[in-house]
């Protein structure tokens, strides 16, 4: 089972990011943080390295939903989405497969609320 699920766009980056925000509100998810790994690599370690993003995508609702069911879900959560320069002018966009990474957790009250993010995850990606 893949960890993840992505998608190549044939579009630049910046338009590929701001799409990417906007489709995840429209399923619910705000994007609590974002993390510009081009320049905190630059910054830190004085390393060029291509565009890429680290979104932290958080539907509130499913987010309570795994806290009642699992008190240290908190360290699985947000769900991250990262969205990355591909060559040749390309986008990549990818995000976490809650599905995935909750089979680690062994809480099966957690299965249906990763499905659901799962599915709505899904829906960001192909509406790219």
């Amino acid at each position: 089972m893949s960890f993840y699920i992505q998608k190549e766009l044939a579009i630049p980056f910046e338009e590929a990011l701001e799409r990417v925000k906007e489709e995840l509100q429209k399923e619910g998810f705000g994007v609590l943080t974002e993390i510009d790994v081009q320049d905190t690599l630059k910054k830190k370690i004085s390393v060029e390295f291509r565009k890429y993003r680290i979104l932290g995508a958080c539907n509130p609702r499913f987010a309570h939903q795994a806290l009642q069911q699992e008190a240290r879900i908190g360290l699985l959560l947000p769900c991250n989405v990262i969205v990355q320069e591909s060559p040749g002018g390309k986008t990549e966009v990818a995000a976490i497969d809650p599905v995935a990474s909750m089979q680690r957790v062994e809480n099966d009250r957690l299965t249906g609320i990763a499905t659901q993010v799962k599915e709505k995850l899904q829906k960001v990606i192909a509406a790219l």
